[in-house]
């Protein structure tokens, strides 16, 4: 219940968000990609504007671009579960930048 108060309270918008366009779907998006219901909960708590992503334009992509990586699905869901703002991030102007320079540094 804790993190439902936190969920709330840090975004009080997600209130509006629907059950069946928005939560349902990316919360069973999440358990597929290998989260278990207390990382799913972890996560929605952490980040609640996640709910509000689409999955097609926003989610897939970016989690296609981690497996593109060479990251292995177990690895994508351990990444989501730490750090879920990940998918926030604008591919080409935050994340692939960045892959890039670490690539570069060698």
């Amino acid at each position: 219940m804790p993190q439902v108060k936190m969920a709330i309270t840090s975004w009080p918008k997600l209130l509006s968000y629907s059950l069946e366009n928005n939560i349902n779907p990316t919360v069973q998006w999440l358990r597929d990609l290998g989260l278990d219901d207390a990382q799913v909960a972890k996560v929605i708590a952490g980040w609640p504007q996640l709910l509000g992503l689409s999955l097609e334009d926003n989610l897939k992509p970016s989690v296609q671009w981690l497996k593109d990586l060479d990251m292995k699905v177990p690895q994508v869901a351990k990444v989501l579960a730490k750090f879920p703002q990940l998918l926030g991030y604008s591919l080409e102007e935050n994340l692939k930048p960045m892959v890039q320079w670490l690539k570069d540094l060698g």
